[in-house]
């Protein structure tokens, strides 16, 4: 018997950073919107588990021993119950790797969910959602999907009303980015001066409720954009393609690499996917919509 569970990326609307707390964490306000990128996590029962493998884009890039975010997640829900994490992880990645979409935590969020249901263990959501939120600070939207508001360290889920469809198009850059390096160089970058507490957007929640991509794309904003383009300053020529071939608006997805592009409608995010293959300025890249439900078995 195996269990199959479907996890869908993300796409960051709003990344408002506060300043390093003494745990070295940053308190966050982080619209999180679920998108239509999905990777599926299979587990089945085996000897001498976790074991895991990986298929799909990237997949070498992707770690196989305990420190992956799936394997972690069998091994704290086997803890939970008393039992032993027994079990063969297949991940087919489609989400991209390092790229900010929240791949390794959706990992993670399939993972639980899938050796949940595996198991019987008939742990509630509010159980599901703690191991989550042990795993790491994207894991429990992950799990959650739809639109959300995060705080604290991005944990602490809010359900957001959105009013419509939103259509992206997200290019894929020729490398990863290590999220901690981002949030130390945002560190650096913001060193010597007042970081404020990190608030969410009125008029960017109002944008999502009315479904409105005319005034989400005046809205939407990444305090972690600075400190990507440090590190990866090619990314400024890709936003700019993306800005020439009709994107609303542009953004650095999360602590990036990847770019995330506002589109009118499902034509015109076509056409941008187009123009951004084209430019020389990224690897490829793909249209999705949101939002989309968090991890599901199928």
């Amino acid at each position: 018997m195996s269990v199959t569970v479907r996890v869908p990326a993300k796409v960051n609307v709003q990344l408002a950073v506060g300043a390093a707390r003494p745990d070295g964490f940053h308190d966050l306000a982080n619209v999180f919107l679920a998108v239509g990128l999905h990777d599926e996590v299979t587990v089945t029962p085996c000897a001498d588990g976790p074991r895991v493998t990986c298929t799909g884009p990237d997949a070498d890039q992707v770690p196989l021993d305990r420190t992956n975010l799936a394997a972690r997640a069998a091994v704290a829900l086997a803890e939970r119950y008393g039992r032993d994490a027994d079990v063969h992880i297949h991940i087919a990645k489609d989400i991209p790797v390092a790229g900010g979409m929240a791949g390794g935590s959706a990992d993670g969020a399939g993972a639980l969910l899938a050796c949940d249901a595996l198991w019987g263990t008939g742990a509630s959501r509010e159980e599901l959602l703690g191991i989550c939120a042990e795993l790491g600070s994207d894991v429990p939207f992950s799990l959650v999907g739809g639109a959300a508001l995060g705080t604290g360290r991005g944990e602490r889920l809010t359900p957001l009303e959105v009013g419509g469809t939103f259509h992206w198009v997200f290019a894929m850059a020729t490398r990863g980015l290590s999220t901690p390096a981002v949030f130390r160089e945002f560190d650096r970058l913001g060193e010597g001066t007042r970081i404020p507490e990190p608030v969410a957007s009125p008029d960017l929640l109002a944008a999502l409720a009315k479904g409105d991509p005319d005034a989400l794309a005046a809205t939407v904003t990444n305090d972690l954009q600075p400190a990507a383009l440090s590190l990866f300053p090619e990314l400024a020529d890709t936003l700019t393609a993306g800005r020439a071939a009709g994107a609303l608006a542009a953004l650095v997805s999360g602590s990036g690499p990847t770019t995330a592009f506002l589109a009118r409608d499902a034509e015109s995010a076509a056409g941008i996917a187009e123009a951004l293959r084209v430019s020389g300025s990224c690897r490829t890249a793909r249209t999705a919509a949101g939002p989309v439900p968090g991890a599901v078995v199928i």
